[in-house]
């Protein structure tokens, strides 16, 4: 049992993690996806606007799965190694990738685009959203909803009741509001993921760095090998993701 713990440790602890792809994932995690549609939705609205700004872009991938661009659009990233991933994807295609931390201010004049979205943001700061759009301008994002992937959380962190009411949709509607803009359309879904090796959660916790902040195998090798007996006995582990879609628009 060891060698094999220690064998998918090893190699989910060497496997690149920049951008969002979670491709090295496949048949080793599965996780149910909403309902909505996101990137089908965000090509609809960028083909409808001459001007847009996608925050937090992570490597670019989802924006770059989109059809067609606006004439004018840019985006945004904080992380390095992100920010070459989404040049290099992006860049030919004409979109400006600008790095830029995600505090304020952003980068950009008032009034700069008539969209701004996101999907997964770190940090939403809603003012800035609503100084760089354009009067009757949009944002238009997915964000990670509250108590996601909890089971996982604390399962090495221990209950963490103050962070679970984090990111709740209607404190988000509440905030959006406070800065200006007026809320179109809030969904909210919890989804169903299972992971079906140690490795997998290795891979997961390294990418998705906010889950466990400051996760490194060495610190927690103790509660990996824990989890990976549970999964060895009793089969993958399931948590559960949370995701909202929100839609807000500036007056104008």
């Amino acid at each position: 049992m060891t060698r094999d713990f220690d064998t998918l440790i090893a190699e989910a602890d060497a496997a690149p993690v920049d951008g969002w792809d979670f491709s090295w994932l496949d048949g080793r995690a599965t996780e149910a996806r909403p309902s909505w549609g996101y990137q089908r939705l965000l090509g609809q609205r960028l083909s409808s606007v001459t001007s847009a700004l996608d925050l937090q872009t992570g490597g670019g991938e989802v924006l770059a799965g989109v059809p067609a661009f606006p004439r004018t659009m840019a985006a945004t990233e904080a992380w390095p190694a992100n920010l070459d991933r989404a040049t290099r994807l992006l860049g030919p295609r004409g979109v400006v990738v600008v790095a830029a931390r995600d505090e304020p201010p952003l980068p950009f004049a008032d009034g700069a685009f008539e969209l701004v979205t996101s999907r997964h943001p770190v940090t939403v700061r809603w003012a800035e959203i609503a100084r760089v759009l354009t009067p009757a301008g949009r944002y238009f994002a997915q964000h990670v909803g509250a108590a996601s992937v909890f089971e996982l959380v604390e399962f090495f962190l221990g209950p963490q009741p103050e962070a679970r009411g984090k990111r709740d949709a209607g404190d988000e509607s509440a905030a959006a509001q406070a800065a200006g803009l007026e809320i179109v359309d809030v969904r909210s879904e919890r989804l169903r993921m299972e992971f079906f090796d140690i490795g997998a959660v290795v891979y997961f916790l390294r990418k998705v760095i906010w889950t466990v902040p400051g996760f490194t195998v060495a610190g927690y090798r103790d509660r990996l090998l824990r989890l990976h007996r549970q999964i060895e006995s009793e089969g993958p582990f399931v948590a559960h993701s949370a995701r909202h879609l929100i839609e807000a628009r500036k007056p104008g």
